[in-house]
């Protein structure tokens, strides 16, 4: 944090959770393998295949964060790829040489609180979510969103009634998002540690998840995104 040296020890607190792996990507001019987003989570981990154009895709699998991108050849990357997805996405997937491959460690952060005085934090400089949930970008456009309207209180009514509960407002739609992203990504990973049990409870997760629309629901209406006044 590049405003982070004058402010005194104490006065900001980080939360942060490092995951034990990273995502491996690559993107390719080729068509996506689907119109949808298509999350996979096998015995080799997880996999992810997303699109930026009807010529462009992006894919992700799973690796350990010791791994490094020279290892990794286009053919291993579309092998590996290839054996997290079923029959269907396995007949339709286009391969081709990639135009960008990187690993992307995954964390979760946040500081609290977001404003110091008349500092005032926004976007990673106060929280990071893990890429799973899809979450990022959303959270930083709220922030300009709710700094930019406690700015115009401010300056035109002469109120620092926004100025003062910026912090908090963002914080509170912050954790919902940090927890929904911490959840996707415990349900969609691997886990060295698991063992077999944290398997089965997975399992039975996404088990839930396909059969209740409770449950399919509250994905649903977490993974599109909140309203901006949720909760308020």
């Amino acid at each position: 944090m590049a405003c982070a040296e004058p402010v005194p020890q104490g006065a900001i607190t980080e939360y942060e959770k490092v995951y034990p792996f990273g995502w491996l990507g690559i993107l390719a001019d080729v068509p996506p393998v689907s119109h949808e987003l298509i999350y996979a989570n096998t015995e080799r981990g997880f996999a992810l295949c997303s699109m930026r154009s009807p010529t462009r895709s992006r894919y992700y699998v799973q690796v350990p964060l010791t791994d490094k991108v020279e290892a990794w050849s286009d053919e291993r990357f579309w092998q590996d790829l290839r054996a997290h997805l079923d029959e269907e996405a396995q007949e339709t997937l286009v391969t081709g040489p990639s135009i960008e491959k990187s690993i992307a460690p995954l964390r979760s952060f946040v500081a609290e609180p977001m404003r110091f005085g008349r500092m005032f934090l926004a976007g990673d400089a106060a929280h990071i979510v893990p890429p799973t949930g899809a979450k990022g970008l959303n959270l930083a456009a709220t922030d300009v969103k709710y700094l930019s309207d406690a700015l115009i209180e401010h300056y035109a009514e002469k109120s620092d009634a926004g100025v003062d509960h910026y912090s908090q407002r963002c914080l509170r739609r912050i954790w919902r998002a940090e927890r929904f992203s911490w959840w996707f990504t415990s349900l969609m990973h691997q886990f060295p540690e698991a063992g077999g049990f944290g398997q089965k409870i997975q399992e039975a997760e996404l088990d839930y998840l396909i059969h209740s629309e409770a449950a399919s629901r509250s994905l649903a209406e977490n993974y599109v995104g909140l309203p901006l006044n949720f909760g308020e």
